[in-house]
């Protein structure tokens, strides 16, 4: 693949410029949609960083990455790429979301993972993503231009984001469950050395 084709940058103001920030807009306001969507509090946002800027950061910072990415088409094409594809996963179970409640679910998901096996859980992930990831992988290897050889990375990439931010919320949920047990087992701790002793008898 010649690397100018990862290279080369536009003009500022260009139409080819113009046409990137208008491909980056309307992916991460698909992006910023489902997601609005589908937990409007970013209680089931996956990316602790957006969640803890909450939504009027978030935005903002988007509007600057696409007004810079613009001038540089590969990136915009990897970036739109990912974002469209994570807006159709949101969508995918956003109506469940807001059926059930932003908490509801959050607590009804945590429960089928917990009862889940391991085991099958990470290769359900393992199939889920390397699926995307071949696809992509084709793509690369067949592309012959800068839109294909971005779309093909952008899909790469997204299929390497679903399984850092899943196996992130994972361990947290874990070491949160760690922490809750071992709590729990100082409070029984505590309560059966706060139990009243029955009295001795004197003389004893």
């Amino acid at each position: 693949m010649d690397p100018a084709f990862t290279e080369n940058l536009v003009r500022l103001g260009s139409s080819y410029y113009w046409l990137m920030l208008l491909t980056l807009v309307l992916s991460r306001g698909m992006d910023a949609l489902s997601t609005r969507i589908a937990t409007p509090n970013l209680v089931l946002e996956g990316n602790p960083i957006a969640k803890l800027l909450g939504w009027r950061w978030v935005l903002a910072m988007n509007a600057v990455i696409c007004i810079i990415l613009a001038v540089w088409p590969f990136g915009a094409i990897v970036l739109s790429t990912m974002s469209l594809l994570v807006a159709a996963r949101n969508f995918q179970s956003a109506w469940l979301m807001r059926s059930l409640g932003e908490e509801a679910y959050r607590a009804w998901h945590i429960q089928r993972i917990q009862e889940t096996q391991v085991t099958l859980y990470l290769l359900c992930l393992a199939g889920e993503t390397g699926l995307f990831a071949a696809i992509g992988v084709v793509i690369i290897l067949f592309s012959d231009s800068v839109v294909l050889l971005g779309i093909g990375c952008g899909t790469v990439a997204y299929a390497g984001a679903v399984v850092f931010y899943i196996l992130l919320a994972r361990w947290r949920l874990r070491r949160v469950s760690m922490r809750n047990a071992r709590r729990a087992a100082i409070e029984r701790g505590l309560v059966s050395v706060a139990l009243p002793q029955d009295p001795q008898p004197e003389g004893k």
